[in-house]
C-alpha cells in the first residue's frame, strides 16, 4: 500500500516520500507526516535473525514507498557499511542490569550518524526519481553533533552544498573540532552569537521565506534539511529501536511478546518519537521513557500539559540536549489531536506568538506512553561514576541524563521491565565532562544546578559557557586531549578514528554572525563562491 505524507499544519498533501526527503519542511511550515503508520510484515522470529541492514530494508520500505526494492537497497548498503566500527553497527552492551544500545559506532561517534549516513543516498536518489535539475542546498542547524554527521555525509556529494549553523559557546570542544576541521568543497560551517534555539529558528526562518526561495531557484539551488524535521532523518532511526528488540529477542533474553521499556536522552524529541513509531509498527514497547536535563521543557510539559520555553536557557555538561524549541513534538501533537491540522497549526502558532501553548485533556491522555524526568548535572555525573565504579562501562553525558531518569523511574514506578537506553554518543565526545565525573569533581562543580534556585543554575551555565569561550581560544585544546587520554584508561576503548583524526587537524572553517544575519551569510557564502 502506497504511503503518502501531508503536513503537520494542513497546507499539503498526497507527496511522495522522495518529495518530502527533498523538500525537509512542508511550505507552510509544518513537518511531513505519514497519512498513515505501516505495520511490520516480518514476524518478530523472522526479524531476529536480520542483520541491521535487512532490518532497516524491512522498516524503511513500509515508509518509503515511491522508492524500488534496488533503489532503497543500494542506500542501505551505500549506508550502514565499514564506516561503522562495529558489524552489528547498533551493538547492545549490558550493564549495571541496563540494556545500552551503542549508537555512536559511526564515523562522528554520535547517533546522529544512524540517520545521516543514509541521508544523501536517499536524498540524491530523491532527486533523481523526481527530475530535479538544481543543486540541493542542505540547511542545517544544529547542537552539536548533526552539523558534523551532516557534512561528513555530504561532503563532496554531486549535485548538493551544506551550510550548518551552531552555537558558537554551546557545544564540547570536540563537537566544534570536527564541525570546524571538516574537509569538502561544499561545506561550510558558521558559529552564530546565541543558542541552538536562535540557530534552529532562524534556519526555518529562510525556510519559510518564499521570496529568498525563488532567488534561489533563479540560481539553480533549492533548500533542503539534514535536521530530524526531514522525514528522510526520521525514518530510519526507527531501525534501531526494531533491531535493537528483534536482537534481545534473538539472545533469548525476551519471550515473543514481551514488553521493553525505552529510555532515550531528548531534546529535540526526534529520537524519543522514532522509538514511538517502532511501537506502533508492532514493537512492544512499553513506556517510552523521555529524558530531560536542566532545561527540562519536556518534562513540564509532559507533566503539566503546557509546552513554555520562556524560561532560562542553560548551558549544561550535555549540551546536544540544551534545546527549549523541541521541533519533533509537533509531529506527535498532531497525531495526539488525530491529525487535525488546523489544531495543529494553532498551537504552533501560539508558540510562535508567546512562546507556549497547552493541549486538551484528550491530547495529554493519548500521550500516555511517555514518562518524563529530568536529571540535573550533578544527577549525571553521579550516575556516570555509580556505573562506571559498579560494571567499568563508561558512558557519556548524555546517556548519564538517560540513565539517572530512568533510576528516578524505577523508584518512583517499581517497573522493573527489562529495560534498553539509547546511548547517544561516545564517551570521547564529552571526555572532559566524563572524566570529571568519575573522578567526582563535577559534582562539585555542579552541585549548585541541581533542583536549585533559577539564579544558582544561570551561575553555573555562565561558568560551562566561560569555559567553552576558553577553550575556543585554543589553549583547552590540548587539555581536551589530555582528557581523552583519560578516558582511554579509564574504559580500556581504544580512542575513535573520529577522535584521532583531530589531533593537528587545521581549522578551515571560521565564519561566524548573529542570529539576525543568517539569511545574509547564506547570501553572502553564495556570492563568495561566484567570485
Amino acid at each position: 500500500m502506497e504511503v503518502l505524507y501531508g503536513s503537520t499544519r494542513g497546507g499539503e498533501s498526497g507527496v511522495t516520500a522522495s518529495q518530502a526527503i527533498l523538500r525537509g519542511l512542508a511550505k507552510d511550515g509544518g513537518l511531513f507526516m505519514p497519512d498513515q503508520i505501516p505495520t511490520l510484515d516480518n514476524s518478530i522470529d523472522e526479524l531476529a535473525g536480520m542483520t541491521y541492514q535487512e532490518t532497516a530494508y524491512a522498516v524503511m520500505k513500509q515508509f518509503l514507498t515511491d522508492f524500488t526494492e534496488v533503489e532503497l537497497k543500494y542506500c542501505i548498503s551505500h549506508a550502514y557499511d565499514d564506516k561503522f566500527d562495529t558489524e552489528e553497527i547498533a551493538p547492545i552492551t549490558e550493564a549495571d542490569g541496563i540494556c545500552f544500545l551503542e549508537l555512536f559506532h559511526g564515523k562522528t561517534i554520535a547517533f546522529k550518524d544512524m540517520a545521516l549516513s543514509i541521508l544523501p543516498y536517499l536524498m540524491t536518489v530523491s532527486a533523481k526519481k523526481n527530475h530535479v535539475k538544481n543543486e540541493i542546498v542542505i540547511l542545517t542547524a544544529t547542537s552539536g553533533d548533526t552539523g558534523k554527521a551532516a557534512m561528513a555525509g555530504f561532503a563532496d556529494v554531486p549535485g548538493t552544498r551544506i551550510i550548518v549553523f551552531y552555537p558558537k559557546n554551546g557545544v564540547s570542544r570536540v563537537q566544534e573540532l570536527q564541525m570546524l576541521t571538516q574537509k569538502g568543497g561544499n561545506t561550510t560551517v558558521v558559529g552564530i552569537d546565541g543558542n541552538f534555539d536562535d540557530a534552529q529558528s532562524g534556519v526555518k526562518k529562510i525556510f519559510e521565506d518564499k521570496k529568498f526561495a525563488k532567488e534561489l531557484d533563479e540560481k539553480g539551488l533549492q533548500l533542503s534539511s539534514a535536521n530530524s524535521i526531514n522525514i528522510g532523518r526520521l525514518i530510519p532511526q526507527v531501525v534501531y529501536y526494531v533491531y535493537a528488540y528483534a536482537k534481545l529477542y534473538a539472545r533469548g533474553e525476551l519471550k515473543k511478546g514481551e514488553r521493553v521499556n525505552a529510555a532515550v536522552p531528548t531534546g529535540n524529541f526526534g529520537n524519543i518519537l522514532a522509538a514511538y513509531i517502532a511501537k506502533q509498527m508492532g514493537i512492544p514497547f512499553d513506556r517510552l521513557i523521555c529524558a530531560s536535563n536542566d532545561n527540562r521543557v519536556l518534562y513540564d510539559f509532559f507533566t503539566t500539559g503546557t509546552y513554555d520555553r520562556n524560561r532560562e536557557f542553560i548551558l549544561t555538561t550535555s549540551p546536544s540536549m540544551d534545546i527549549l524549541i523541541s521541533s519533533n513534538l509537533e509531529r506527535l501533537l498532531y497525531l495526539s489531536c488525530k491529525r487535525d491540522a488546523a489544531k495543529t497549526k494553532e498551537m504552533m502558532q501560539e508558540l510562535s506568538q508567546s512562546g507556549k501553548y497547552s493541549v486538551t485533556p484528550e491530547m495529554k491522555e493519548f500521550m500516555s506512553d511517555f514518562y518524563a524526568g529530568y536529571a540535573g548535572m550533578k544527577e549525571n555525573a553521579a550516575e556516570i561514576r555509580k556505573i562506571y565504579e559498579d560494571t567499568g562501562y563508561l558512558i557519556d553525558t548524555h546517556t548519564g541524563v538517560a540513565a539517572a531518569v530512568y533510576e528516578a523511574y524505577k523508584r518512583e514506578t517499581g517497573d522493573q521491565k527489562k529495560t534498553i537506553i539509547a546511548s547517544t554518543a561516545s564517551p570521547y565526545k564529552f571526555a572532559g565532562s566524563v572524566v570529571e565525573a568519575v573522578m567526582g569533581k563535577q559534582a562539585d562543580a555542579a552541585a549548585s544546578s541541581e533542583r536549585d534556585t533559577v539564579s544558582e543554575q544561570a551561575a553555573v551555565s555562565e561558568q560551562i559557557a566561560a569555559d567553552k569561550r576558553t577553550a575556543a581560544e585554543g589553549a583547552a585544546a590540548s587539555d581536551e586531549f589530555a582528557r581523552i587520554e583519560q578516558v582511554r584508561e579509564l574504559s580500556g576503548v581504544k580512542i575513535p578514528q573520529a577522535i584521532e583524526e583531530l589531533r593537528g587537524a587545521t581549522i578551515l572553517h571560521n565564519r561566524q554572525c548573529g542570529p539576525k544575519e543568517m539569511k545574509e551569510t547564506v547570501k553572502s557564502i553564495f556570492s563568495n563562491e561566484k567570485k
